[in-house]
């Protein structure tokens, strides 16, 4: 990619997100959340991901974050039954500080990712992966050919829904994963076979066509998520 991020190393785009992720996860301060969420917001013009296209392609993680923050202040309360909590007024105020919670962090931990795969090229991953970390080639390769395919999956739900439809039969959520999930697999034999077929599972040293270079810049990215990461550790230790 052409933007500044896009062009920084996969590995360190990775390590980034996961100091940052693991930090998250070991709090529930919503301050610390928020902390990560404008931080990576700010950063959006370097990954050259337009707030449009990431509500677009994030609203899962949107819509699981309302669902937890509902099913929180519904759920969460243990003094009275689940029908006198129905509007947030009946919720107690703890109840609702823990579904603010809930809802920012998984946001925060969902971001990050959404982020780093946005601006990561998949050959470029694999390359990285086997040149800095030292993994194995048939995993990187693997990674690779999982990362090329992950796309088709929206287009494959679709055309199991207008198949289903076409033959009269109920279209419903359940059963139109499981017959993704076939076709998934299948499709994932068909691949297997033909990159053993083309010498992929040889097990023997493998040269990577490509050279990458890990520099400076790919370093402050790396620094950039372990600053962002302890400011949410600092966050975390100050709000108890």
């Amino acid at each position: 990619m052409s933007t500044w991020l896009g062009r920084r190393d996969a590995t360190a785009k990775l390590l980034a997100a996961l100091l940052v992720t693991a930090a998250v996860v070991s709090t529930l301060d919503p301050v610390a959340s928020l902390t990560v969420i404008g931080a990576l917001l700010a950063a959006l013009p370097l990954t050259g991901v337009s707030p449009a296209a990431l509500l677009r392609r994030g609203w899962p993680i949107l819509a699981s974050a309302a669902g937890i923050f509902v099913f929180t202040v519904l759920l969460g309360a243990r003094d009275s039954p689940v029908l006198a909590h129905l509007s947030l007024g009946g919720a107690g105020l703890d109840v609702r500080e823990n579904a603010v919670g809930y809802a920012l962090r998984l946001l925060a931990i969902g971001l990050p990712g959404f982020v780093v795969f946005a601006t990561i090229d998949p050959t470029d991953l694999a390359d990285s992966l086997v040149a800095h970390l030292r993994v194995s080639p048939r995993f990187a390769i693997g990674a690779l050919a999982a990362l090329r395919l992950a796309p088709l999956l929206a287009d494959e739900y679709r055309l199991i829904r207008l198949a289903r439809r076409a033959r009269g039969t109920r279209a419903g959520l359940f059963s139109t994963l499981f017959g993704l999930l076939v076709a998934a697999i299948r499709r994932g034999i068909r691949l297997a076979t033909a990159m053993e077929a083309r010498g992929f599972d040889r097990g023997g040293a493998r040269t990577i066509a490509r050279e990458t270079h890990f520099g400076w810049s790919d370093v402050s990215v790396i620094v950039a998520g372990l600053a962002l990461a302890a400011a949410v550790i600092v966050l975390k230790f100050a709000g108890t």
